[in-house]
């Protein structure tokens, strides 16, 4: 299978300009994020000049680019100022502040106010009910909840996205998208599909891996005793 024939829309996940038009002209990502994270091990110091040359660049795909700050007044004013970018951009806000604060009141204010919002660093079913019911179900929004990272902690994170999405059901939300975040290998896409999401975040590392769907396992099994063939004729071991 093609990746581009898979039942959900691949979205790029980092900060390299070059790696995000390469992506697009391929046509395997349908969306691009990033966060404070990435543009800092990308060495981006100028945020904004940053979005505007990806705008320019790729000016008709879903960007979703974050807030900066801690305190929800700060928040708001950043979110309002992304938000005029573009209207292909959801604004990234974080479910809770470092403090554990909840941001439902902003969300709900600027989502009321048609603001295109990815509500982000999702990691429980709760959190989950508290982003979709302060989303205008009259405007696009995305719910992002960091499967990969729930798994690293030893949960499994497909229960809590069928919860989700039976949330986003009953609401209803009809402009909102559940997406798989912090995705750590290609099986997680298809279980991204099972679990209900319709977005799933993909690293370039994990994106340039893309061709391995639908490879025949016995090929693959091959594969690598061919590459520890070669390692052992490389490293002259013997017996």
């Amino acid at each position: 299978m093609n990746s581009r024939d898979l039942p959900i829309e691949i979205f790029a996940d980092g900060a390299d300009i070059s790696k995000m038009i390469k992506y697009n002209e391929e046509g395997i990502a349908k969306g691009f994020t990033t966060n404070p994270f990435f543009l800092n091990e990308a060495g981006i110091t100028d945020y904004e000049r940053f979005a505007k040359d990806l705008l320019k660049a790729i000016p008709d795909k879903s960007l979703s680019f974050e807030v900066l700050s801690d305190d929800l007044d700060s928040m708001e004013r950043e979110a309002r100022k992304i938000s005029k970018w573009s209207d292909t951009i959801y604004v990234k806000i974080p479910i809770v502040n470092t403090k554990g604060e909840s941001t439902s009141p902003l969300i709900k204010k600027l989502s009321m106010e048609g603001l295109k919002l990815n509500v982000t660093v999702i990691f429980t079913v709760q959190q989950a009910k508290i982003a979709a019911e302060s989303l205008s179900p009259d405007v696009e929004s995305i719910i992002s909840i960091f499967a990969g990272r729930i798994g690293a902690t030893g949960v499994d994170p497909m229960p809590i996205i069928k919860q989700a999405a039976e949330i986003v059901k009953s609401i209803p939300l009809p402009k909102t998208k559940l997406l798989w975040a912090a995705t750590r290998e290609v099986y997680n896409i298809f279980q991204a599909i099972e679990s209900g999401c319709s977005i799933i975040t993909v690293g370039y590392s994990l994106l340039d891996s893309l061709t391995t769907i639908g490879k025949p396992l016995e090929q693959s099994s091959i594969e690598m005793v061919k590459m520890f063939y070669d390692a052992t004729r490389k490293g002259g071991f013997r017996l």
